[in-house]
């Protein structure tokens, strides 16, 4: 008997897979209806006209009160045609494109990102999204710029910091880089070996490579247009006492890397060009080594540890970890912003692809127009809950910025530490979503999908990376497994 049951009831389940599919080839007709909204007019539709909603509204609601910023982006690219990133073009030239993109952005258009990313970062990331979308690497490129070299400076330093640099950051007269990541230390940042050792005869840190995996790598800005950096290093203070010497930790110092007139690289500062990459070939990442490189005590960004004239050390945090912490936790911005970032990917690629399928007939019944691929339930199931989750991300990722914005502005540390893991396992989760869903827009455009000028493969190598940037996806969906057994 049970056997019986058993064949019943694969006879049944084979008999629905059977009618499904016949459905997938001949798709049931379904009779115009008359709605009260505008329809959608599509001359080459198999079902004529469609309901769409008012897509200006829409737009409106979703972009909020930053589309007005975002429209004058797209309007100041439309106007310079010369400035559009063309299908081939090569590494060098597209390095020098993208820095003229930046220029054209802050001085012609007059958009000063800096500004937003101390006073109102929502309306940062509202650019970083339409900038991003003009070309990925000129995103990167001003994110590299703004947010990691001006943030840093506005967030780890003082006041005397921002009096000397905040206008030359903005106006772009002071291009920098962000010199975190070492050769053989990425996402243990608590590992870094570069070291800045204080030097009280002369007032002056100097910074050194003490091997080869110390050399910072994959610095944004390093390879052509930095002039500076902010270079993660361990602080080092001679300890009389001991004999030997106080390791106080990883602080931030800003090192001058180029002349500021003649553009020569400076003594002791080694630059090598990490060449041509999968993508994002418009940001000139390069490799910095630092031999005794003495630097003014007062460029150590000491707003969470300082050194006094005499060698002194004093901090209002108590310990190593404490400070590391703190100093992490004013750069998690930058995790924020890949988070929206690659949300913005995803909506770009599924935009493409439905568009694309609301208009590419294949198969049909007998004698009868071809059917559009998008009302077979096989392509539906492609696109249709990628696009759920596409507006899923943006309303998840908008609500991550406007956290991330109040605890800019409360510092709660109960705040702090929400955004950090949140920003870690949205980061780590969408950027993951979109990286897999950029190969299925393209799949789901079959050949023509192939082609460069629909963006598909340019966005697959210019996003891959964000799985990796701002710290590994593996580790920080560990860091969020470590977070919720915490609060457990």
């Amino acid at each position: 008997m049970q056997t019986l049951k058993s064949n019943n009831e694969s006879n049944s389940e084979a008999e629905r897979r059977i009618e499904r599919l016949s459905l997938h080839l001949n798709p049931i007709p379904i009779p115009h209806l008359t709605w009260n909204h505008h329809p959608l007019e599509m001359e080459n539709c198999s079902r004529g006209k469609k309901l769409i909603v008012d897509a200006n509204s829409l737009t409106s609601y979703m972009r909020g009160k930053y589309r007005d910023i975002q429209e004058k982006v797209f309007d100041y690219f439309n106007a310079n045609p010369q400035l559009q990133t063309p299908l081939e073009i090569s590494k060098d030239n597209h390095r020098e494109l993208c820095m003229n993109q930046l220029l054209g952005l802050v001085r012609e258009a007059g958009i000063r990102p800096l500004h937003y990313v101390v006073h109102d970062p929502a309306k940062y990331f509202a650019i970083l999204e339409a900038v991003g979308s003009v070309d990925m690497s000129l995103g990167i490129k001003m994110g590299v710029q703004y947010s990691l070299w001006g943030g840093s400076v506005i967030n780890l330093g003082t006041q005397k910091h921002k009096d000397k640099y905040y206008d030359g950051i903005d106006n772009l007269d002071f291009p920098g880089c962000f010199a975190m990541t070492e050769l053989h230390h990425g996402s243990n940042v608590q590992g870094l070996q570069t070291v800045a050792t204080f030097d009280p005869i002369t007032d002056e840190f100097i910074v050194d490579t003490p091997n080869d995996g110390a050399i910072k790598w994959w610095i944004g800005n390093a390879a052509v247009h930095g002039k500076f950096a902010t270079v993660f290093a361990r602080l080092k203070l001679p300890n009389y006492d001991a004999k030997g010497i106080s390791d106080m930790g990883v602080h931030a110092f800003i090192v001058p890397i180029r002349d500021m007139k003649t553009h020569q690289t400076l003594p002791g500062i080694e630059i090598h060009d990490c060449g041509h990459k999968v993508g994002l070939n418009g940001v000139d990442n390069g490799a910095l080594r630092f031999r005794s490189v003495r630097i003014p005590r007062d460029n150590l960004l000491n707003r969470f540890g300082d050194v006094s004239r005499d060698g002194q050390y004093t901090s209002t945090l108590p310990s190593v970890n404490k400070r590391f912490g703190a100093t992490l936790g004013e750069l998690v911005g930058g995790r924020v912003g890949l988070a929206y970032s690659s949300v913005s990917v995803l909506k770009v690629a599924s935009t493409i692809a439905i568009r694309y399928s609301l208009i590419r007939q294949q198969f049909g019944p007998p004698n009868q127009p071809e059917v559009t691929i998008l009302d077979y339930q096989s392509h539906q199931h492609k696109l249709m809950p990628m696009l759920a989750s596409t507006y899923a991300f943006h309303f998840a990722t908008t609500n991550l910025v406007e956290k991330y914005a109040q605890m800019k502005k409360s510092h709660d540390e109960e705040l702090v530490a929400d955004v950090h893991a949140l920003s870690a396992g949205l980061k780590a989760y969408v950027t993951s979503y979109t990286a897999k869903s950029l190969s299925v827009c393209r799949e789901a455009c079959g050949g023509h999908g192939y082609a460069a000028v629909n963006r598909f493969g340019s966005l697959r190598n210019d996003h891959d990376i964000f799985q990796t940037f701002e710290g590994d996806n593996t580790v920080l969906l560990q860091q969020v497994a470590a977070d919720l057994l915490k609060q457990y």
